[in-house]
């Protein structure tokens, strides 16, 4: 049986909950009235949790730093105003140039390995060949492993009694003082860092090389090019952004060391403590119940200041290649 027509009184009322209600939405669209409901704070309530993380314990330490770069602040005593004293001082005290050379040969040696060493690898693994994911975990490994730990296995294995004065010894070489000669115990932290930092780096240079087009190398090997010609007027010039990224991040790091040169020469510094870098100098004036506060403050106002400097240098040199 077929549904009788409607009446002329349900036609009128059809009629005028349609011009209340508006004009028939598809199937899937949100009413205007939904949207229009939304409150304009709550992007804001989402974001909330973490910019109070980052007041927290970012922004609020870094303002109280600076503000305590110019007193003569103390563990147990508040401190008061003194102005540039701290910072007159730093000119004249011999253990900061110390550990602003030291940090600014640490970068100078880390930085070129972090920035070409990584991206070799990369191309070595990169390969899809059987077994090639055993090394790209076996070359991580280290980055994941406990710099603690890492350091502790370097100084035993680089002890006047470790392994390798072990095989030294054994070869005829003799022993070698890594641990107790100024420069060699730098290069042997260098060393450390260098080691920890290829896998991470490598993933970086790896996320780039995937992006690299393999009609330029079939292009290139075809007018002649071979492997070495490739690398540098095809896969160098692709990933040059990512190389100007890992030189940045490297620089700041590497001038940041603290715990590769604390567990490898002690909380002294080496000999004399000739091979303390600026952070260990933080650690060491701002700490303790006689810990200067205001002092090790400013020397960490330093460190800010040089670290933002190389970033700015770094990206401004990447802008001139650009130019």
């Amino acid at each position: 049986m077929t549904s009788p027509l409607p009446t002329a009184k349900t036609a009128a009322e059809t009629s005028a909950n349609a011009e209340v209600t508006g004009p028939a939405k598809t199937p899937g669209e949100r009413p205007a009235s939904r949207v229009r409901r939304h409150l304009p704070t709550s992007p804001w309530l989402f974001a909330a949790p973490g910019l109070l993380v980052v007041a927290v314990f970012i922004l609020h330490p870094f303002v109280s730093t600076v503000v305590n770069s110019f007193t003569d602040r103390r563990t147990l005593i508040p401190g008061e105003f003194v102005g540039l004293a701290n910072f007159r001082e730093l000119l004249h005290d011999d253990m900061f140039w110390t550990g602003l050379r030291n940090s600014v040969l640490y970068m100078v040696g880390v930085v070129p390995a972090l920035v070409l060493l990584p991206l070799l690898l990369a191309l070595l693994v990169q390969k899809n060949i059987p077994g090639i994911t055993f090394f790209r975990s076996a070359f991580y490994t280290p980055v994941v492993a406990s710099i603690v730990v890492v350091g502790l296995i370097w100084v035993w294995m680089l002890d006047e009694r470790g392994l390798v004065n072990s095989l030294l010894e054994a070869v005829g070489i003799g022993r070698v003082g890594f641990l107790s000669d100024q420069w060699l115990l730098l290069l042997s932290a260098m060393a450390v860092t260098v080691w920890k930092g290829l896998g991470y780096y490598m993933i970086i240079y790896l996320a780039a090389l995937a992006n690299v087009p393999r009609e330029l190398h079939e292009a290139a090997s075809v007018d002649g090019a071979g492997a070495v010609r490739r690398f540098f007027t095809v896969t160098v010039p692709a990933v040059r952004s990512t190389m100007v990224l890992v030189a940045a991040l490297s620089s700041v790091a590497a001038f940041k060391v603290f715990s590769e040169v604390y567990l490898m020469a002690g909380p002294n510094g080496g000999p004399a403590g000739e091979d303390t870098t600026l952070v260990m100098l933080v650690q060491r004036t701002g700490t303790g119940l006689t810990g200067r506060v205001g002092y090790a403050s400013a020397i960490s106002v330093v460190v800010f200041v040089v670290t933002v400097a190389l970033m700015l240098l770094v990206l401004r040199a990447d802008r001139k290649e650009d130019a």
